[in-house]
C-alpha cells in the first residue's frame, strides 16, 4: 500500500522541471503541469495532490486506485489517464471543467456515468472493464446528452456490448473504437452511421457483424466519410467503385420491383375481370345432353312435343324425320339454315292444315277399303 506524499511527487517530474536549489517544496509543486505518477502501487493520493494548482495532464495509470480521486483543487487538468485500476465507479469529476481526455478503461465500471459536468471533454476512453459474467457495459442517458456537444472520440471495446443505439446521441463523433464487443445487427449499425455525419474511423474487429457477407463493402458505402476501417485507410478509387456497385444493386433492385408490381396490378385486373363472367362449362358437362341436339340442356319430351306441333302434316311424304332431331346445316363454318334431315327445304313446305281441312280428310281416309 502506497500514500502519495510530497516527495513521490517532486520525483515523479520531468527533467524539465527540476527543483531549484532555493526553491521551497509548496511553490514548486505549484508550477508543476505534468505529473508521472504511473505504476507506483498507489492506493492513496492523500491532500498534498491538491497544491498542484497549475497540474494538466496527470498519470496515474497502472496502480491500485479503488476510487477516482479527489481532484477538486486541479481544476486545470486538461488530461487525466486512470486505466488499468480497481475504480467500480465514475465519480469526483465535477470540478474539471477544462478536461478534455479521460483515460479509465481496465476497471470495474459497470455503467458510464457521472460526466455530465465536462463540457469541454472531447476523447473518452472506457474500454475493457472487467465486468461480471454476462453482463456489459451500460450508457447513463444523461451523460451521453451531456456529452454530445463535445466528445469527438470513444473508445468502448471488450464491454460485451450487444448494441450501440445509445450513442446515436453523439453526432459528433469522428472516431469510435468497439472492437471484441458482441455487435451483429448490421441494421443497426446502417442506422447509426447516418447520424454520425463526421465518423472518419470506425473499429469493429473482433464483433460477430465482421462475418457477414461483404461486411466492409457495405460499412464503406453506408459511411460517407469513413477513412479508417479496422485499422485500414478507405482510398478514393475503393469507395468509388463501391458507390457504382450499389447504385448498380439499387438500379437492379428498383427493376425487380417495377415488374413485381406490374405482375401484380395484371393478376389483380384479370382476377377482378373473370369474377363476374359466368363458369366455363367444361368438355364433359357439354356432352351430358342428348346426343345431335342443338340444345342439350332441353329435355328430350319437350322437344318431341315442339315438333309435334310443326306444320307438317301426318302424311306429308316429304317428311322423313329420325326420332324428331334437328339437323344445323352448315356453309362455310357458318351456320345457314336448321332442318329435319330429308325434308323438304323450307320454301316448300306447306301452310298448317286448318281444322275444317283436317276433318275431311279424316272422313275420306275412314272411307278407303283396306288393304289385305
Amino acid at each position: 500500500m502506497v500514500k502519495l506524499t510530497m516527495d513521490l511527487i517532486a520525483r515523479g517530474t520531468s527533467g524539465y522541471t527540476k527543483k531549484k536549489r532555493d526553491e521551497n517544496m509548496q511553490h514548486y509543486v505549484r508550477r508543476l503541469t505534468h505529473l508521472y505518477l504511473e505504476n507506483k502501487g498507489i492506493d492513496d493520493i492523500g491532500e498534498d495532490l491538491s497544491l498542484c494548482r497549475n497540474l494538466t495532464v496527470l498519470y496515474l495509470y497502472d496502480n491500485v486506485l479503488n476510487k477516482v480521486p479527489l481532484l477538486n483543487q486541479n481544476v486545470s487538468l486538461t488530461h487525466l489517464y486512470l486505466q488499468n485500476n480497481n475504480i467500480s465507479r465514475i465519480e469526483n469529476l465535477s470540478a474539471l471543467t477544462r478536461l478534455q481526455k479521460l483515460y479509465i478503461g481496465g476497471n470495474t465500471i459497470t455503467v458510464l456515468e457521472g460526466l455530465e459536468k465536462l463540457q469541454q471533454l472531447q476523447e473518452l476512453h472506457v474500454e475493457s472493464q472487467r465486468l461480471p459474467p454476462g453482463e456489459q457495459l451500460l450508457f447513463d442517458p444523461r451523460t451521453v446528452k451531456a456529452l454530445a456537444a463535445c466528445l469527438q472520440v470513444l473508445n468502448v471495446s471488450g464491454n460485451n456490448l450487444t448494441s450501440i443505439r445509445e450513442l446515436e446521441q453523439l453526432p459528433g463523433l469522428t472516431q469510435l473504437l468497439a472492437t471484441d464487443n458482441q455487435l451483429s445487427d448490421m441494421k443497426e449499425l446502417a442506422h447509426l452511421l447516418t447520424a454520425w455525419h463526421r465518423l472518419g474511423r470506425l473499429d469493429l474487429a473482433g464483433n460477430p457483424v465482421c462475418l457477414r457477407a461483404k461486411y466492409k463493402d457495405r460499412i464503406i458505402v453506408m459511411g460517407k466519410h469513413l477513412e479508417i476501417l479496422d485499422g485500414k485507410s478507405i482510398t478514393d478509387t475503393t469507395r468509388q467503385f463501391l458507390m457504382n456497385w450499389q447504385a448498380s444493386r439499387e438500379i437492379h433492385r428498383k427493376k425487380g420491383q417495377d415488374e413485381l408490381s406490374r405482375q401484380d396490378t395484371f393478376s389483380a385486373v384479370s382476377t377482378n375481370g373473370l369474377r363476374d363472367l359466368p363458369p366455363v362449362r367444361s368438355a364433359s358437362t357439354r356432352q351430358t345432353g342428348v346426343s345431335g341436339y342443338v340444345m342439350p340442356g332441353l329435355p328430350r319430351k319437350q322437344f318431341d312435343d315442339i315438333l309435334a306441333k310443326s306444320s307438317f302434316p301426318d302424311n306429308d311424304p316429304t317428311r322423313k324425320t329420325r326420332s324428331g332431331i334437328l339437323r344445323a346445316n352448315y356453309v362455310d363454318g357458318a351456320m345457314v339454315r336448321m332442318d329435319v334431315p330429308g325434308s323438304a327445304p323450307p320454301s316448300q313446305l306447306r301452310r298448317p292444315l286448318s281444322v275444317e281441312s283436317l276433318r275431311m280428310r279424316l272422313n275420306r281416309s275412314a272411307h278407303l277399303p283396306r288393304k289385305m
